[in-house]
């Protein structure tokens, strides 16, 4: 039984060998997150750690000091929210900033005894 359809022959499919994870810089330490542009300084990244945990850790380096980047799988929630995550590598002995944003409140009635 012929409905019109043939089969076509596959081609070839080259596949690349698996070299490993990519080697560390040397002279760097690696932080994982997702990359933001800097709010005010083009120089700058911003490294949000676990973008989507209620408590919000930042890294900020300048881009001079990354040695390297490597992508990571995203990350998604189960509303279809989806980040690319990144490793970055920094060199030793430069300067980040650590930021731990988080909301001013009033706390007066709780510890009321």
């Amino acid at each position: 039984m012929n409905d019109g359809k043939e089969l076509e022959e596959a081609g070839k499919f080259e596949l690349d060998r698996y070299l490993g994870p990519p080697k560390r810089p040397e002279g760097h330490v690696s932080f994982t997150g997702a990359l933001e542009k800097h709010p005010h300084n083009p120089e700058k990244i911003v490294l949000i750690v676990d973008p989507f945990s209620s408590h919000l850790l930042c890294y900020e380096f300048n881009r001079a000091d990354i040695g390297g980047l490597e992508e990571l799988p995203s990350i998604a929630t189960s509303d279809g929210e989806a980040v690319h995550m990144y490793r970055i590598w920094v060199r030793k002995g430069s300067i980040g900033v650590q930021s731990i944003p988080f909301i001013v409140d009033d706390i007066a009635g709780k510890w009321n005894r």
